[in-house]
């Protein structure tokens, strides 16, 4: 499995954010330190903040901080909210009849044991916050991103 980068660089946006703690921080900033596009970081930011994770203050000063305390925001449901689809294969989909569709789906039990390793994977991830990601590693963070 692998996450797309629009949940990897939402993940990295609200890590530069908590690791800021507080302060404004902007597109361009976030962009300079993860080496990323600002375009894709504006189309991530605008759902950040369409879910409530990221709050955007615009105007001379304006920048971006997080929405919510970061011990609120957990990563299996900012992952749930930005991977756009968990379809591990074909017989995932929700229509049940696709260009691909598996001719032995009726039968086979690997959806079910994929299904399982999915929930099993979302819910430990459940069990974390933003906060826990930060936690004891504010200064290296900081020192990495360039905040300090």
């Amino acid at each position: 499995m692998r996450l797309t980068r629009y949940s990897d660089y939402s993940l990295r946006v609200l890590i530069f954010l908590a690791a800021k703690g507080g302060e404004l921080a902007t597109i361009p900033e976030i962009a300079s330190a993860f080496g990323i596009s600002r375009g894709h970081l504006m189309k991530v930011v605008q759902l950040l903040g369409q879910l409530g994770y990221v709050e955007t203050l615009r105007g001379r000063g304006g920048g971006l901080t997080l929405g919510m305390a970061a011990d609120e925001i957990r990563v299996g449901q900012v992952l749930r909210q930005t991977e756009g689809s968990f379809d591990l294969v074909d017989c995932f989909a929700t229509e049940t009849v696709t260009a691909h569709a598996c001719k032995i789906t009726a039968a086979c039990k690997l959806r079910g044991m994929l299904g399982e390793a999915l929930h099993a994977f979302l819910h430990v991830l459940d069990q974390y916050t933003l906060a826990d990601i930060i936690e004891g590693r504010g200064a290296p963070l900081r020192r990495l991103l360039q905040l300090t």
